[in-house]
């Protein structure tokens, strides 16, 4: 079994400033993450939200086999934070901060302009257990701060920094890769992002490589031209 490149067992929070464990300040951003949701979702009115919406939306029907791989995203997000915290501690910090960013752009857009989809069945074309769980996650979910998305976004930064992981199988990164596009275009299966919503978070995930991996892609360029 693989040994972590940290002795975790050792860990006190008198040592969170060392060396050794100062990357673990990074998950302080899922504390000011959640916050800023809370607030959002409770102190903006749905009829304060613009309406996200294309004419592509409705072309593309609800399908609940989606919800699979839709739900998968909190795996992929747990997964890789996980794997990266244990046996590859820069790959931590830059998808830690690849995160972070992407979450301060999508919550200053959610205040600065509010946006809610409207996309949701009022009833499901079938009733089947995928069905019924989707129906739960709406009622824990609302419709609104969806553009940009998340969803996206977050996996945009999982895929570019499993790629260039070097502690991670070769085989994994095309997976990841698959996993993130699919992942993103489920949001739009299960009527919880519009199309809308996968495009503005592009440029969001564009401002995000080049602020965490532009020395990367620099010294890249720079090896080709070589």
């Amino acid at each position: 079994m693989k040994k972590p490149v940290v002795d975790y067992r050792k860990f006190r929070f008198s040592k969170l400033r060392d060396p050794e464990y100062r990357h673990m300040l990074l998950l302080l951003g899922w504390v000011g993450y959640f916050l800023l949701y809370v607030l959002t979702e409770n102190l903006i009115p749905p009829e304060r939200c613009h309406v996200i919406h294309c004419a592509l939306d409705d072309k593309i029907p609800f399908c609940e086999l989606f919800l699979i791989p839709y739900t998968f995203w909190y795996l992929l997000v747990a997964g890789s934070l996980l794997y990266f915290f244990l046996y590859d501690i820069p790959s931590f910090r830059t998808l830690s901060i690849f995160i972070i960013i992407t979450q301060v752009v999508a919550m200053t857009a959610y205040i600065l302009y509010p946006s809610i989809q409207l996309l949701r069945p009022e009833t499901f074309p079938r009733d089947n257990l995928l069905t019924r769980l989707m129906a739960f996650i709406y009622t824990v979910d609302t419709p609104t701060g969806v553009c940009p998305s998340l969803h996206v976004a977050y996996s945009v930064g999982i895929a570019s920094t499993w790629c260039k992981a070097r502690s991670v199988p070769r085989w994994s990164k095309p997976v990841v890769v698959a996993l993130a596009i699919l992942i993103s275009i489920a949001t739009t299966f299960v009527k919880q992002h519009s199309v809308v919503d996968i495009l503005a978070a592009l440029p969001v995930c564009v401002l995000a490589e080049l602020l965490v991996f532009g020395s990367w892609w620099k010294a890249r360029l720079t090896t080709r031209r070589g």
